[in-house]
């Protein structure tokens, strides 16, 4: 199981901007591909930014484009959203997860699952 820790939510208003941090427990997210993903009440979790193990690739959901920015530290082991412009529809349950094997595409499909379960995430409240 790859074991992942979400944090740095918070309540933001209307173009402000928040940076989430993913963090592994008892392993290291460097060689390691990264997603983050959304899940709002009563939607389906998306994947909405995604980077290769090497950071040579990264995806991003059309609905975040050009205002996320998926940063990896391979200094302190941590991957980051980078989250500016943000909207109210932005509101919502952020996630990491960790893959060893997939793409960054991949990790950002529908299909994706974690190996083991998904983390407590972290809540995300964009004011208008």
């Amino acid at each position: 199981q790859l074991q992942v820790v979400e944090s740095g939510g918070g309540l933001v208003q209307a173009g402000g901007s928040l940076r989430l941090s993913c963090a592994a427990l008892g392993f290291t997210l460097d060689y390691y591909a990264v997603g983050w993903y959304r899940q709002a009440p009563g939607q389906e979790r998306e994947g909405i930014s995604c980077i290769s193990k090497d950071a040579g690739a990264t995806f991003y959901a059309d609905s975040v484009k050009g205002r996320f920015t998926i940063i990896r530290d391979n200094i302190n082991h941590l991957v980051y959203l980078q989250m500016n412009s943000l909207k109210p529809e932005d509101t919502s349950i952020y996630y990491c997860a960790a893959d060893y094997n997939l793409g960054a595409q991949a990790m950002c499909a529908s299909t994706f699952r974690p190996f083991g379960s998904w983390g407590q995430g972290t809540q995300v409240t964009v004011s208008p």
